[in-house]
């Protein structure tokens, strides 16, 4: 491949966002995400939702994908009941996410989940998730952070071999592994804080949000596999 690569990034489908004299719907991405991909050596392309039909379409056209955080995945996805302090749900952008988490999948498409987008991976994939996890969101509207330690052994020490303060913000998490699906950190209270999926090529979801972060390893390590993957070269 001659040029970055072209990473697809999922985005947020609000009813009243402002800008100016104007308030409309939009499709929206914190502008942390793009940068993040930029500074890592990628080209980002936002992904707002769609007709989950053309999933296999646009994953086709990408070298790799983020799946971005956001609001909480629909109970019913994973078959459970609705719990009072889940939020309200977003069924088209679950239904587009899951579309493309599954087209990247076959497609052996580079994916990383960031926070909404890893319990969604797991979800796609059989697996369930708490609804309420105390003490990994210290204020509203505040990102925090903690320390995650690594597996030996998988993808994500291969990134980031050493413990690490990471930045925060979930209040849900990994109940039920997905199929095939294992951890690669872990926080102090044993919540998953990272999991990957060994025989489907590099994917990865991290609990955290490395957008707001300093820490480039994870998302170059996206970029070094989307560079070589096997996606149309462009120039």
């Amino acid at each position: 491949m001659t040029g970055r690569p072209l990473i697809g990034v999922s985005t947020y489908l609000e009813t009243g966002a402002r800008w100016g004299v104007w308030e409309l719907e939009a499709a929206l991405l914190p502008a942390a995400y793009p940068r993040l991909v930029q500074r890592a050596g990628g080209l980002a392309a936002m992904l707002p939702p769609d007709d989950p039909a053309h999933a296999a379409a646009t994953v086709a056209r990408l070298d790799g994908l983020v799946v971005a955080g956001g609001p909480d995945v629909d109970p019913a996805r994973y078959g459970a009941e609705r719990s009072p302090r889940t939020g309200p749900p977003a069924p088209e952008r679950d239904a587009w996410e899951l579309a493309l988490i599954d087209a990247a999948l076959a497609a052996r498409v580079p994916l990383l989940g960031v926070c909404r987008g890893m319990q969604l991976l797991n979800v796609a994939l059989g697996g369930t998730l708490v609804q309420h996890l105390d003490g990994h969101a210290e204020v509203v509207g505040v990102f925090g952070g903690h320390p995650v330690k690594p597996v030996p052994g998988t993808l994500y020490a291969e990134a980031v071999p050493e413990e690490t303060t990471v930045p925060t913000y979930h209040h849900q998490a990994v109940d039920r592994l997905g199929e095939g699906l294992v951890p690669s950190a872990y926080a102090a209270d044993g919540t998953v804080e990272a999991l990957e999926l060994p025989s489907a090529g590099w994917v990865l979801g991290v609990q955290w949000h490395p957008e707001m972060g300093e820490d480039l390893r994870v998302v170059r390590a996206l970029i070094r596999a989307a560079s070589g993957s096997s996606a149309p070269q462009r120039t």
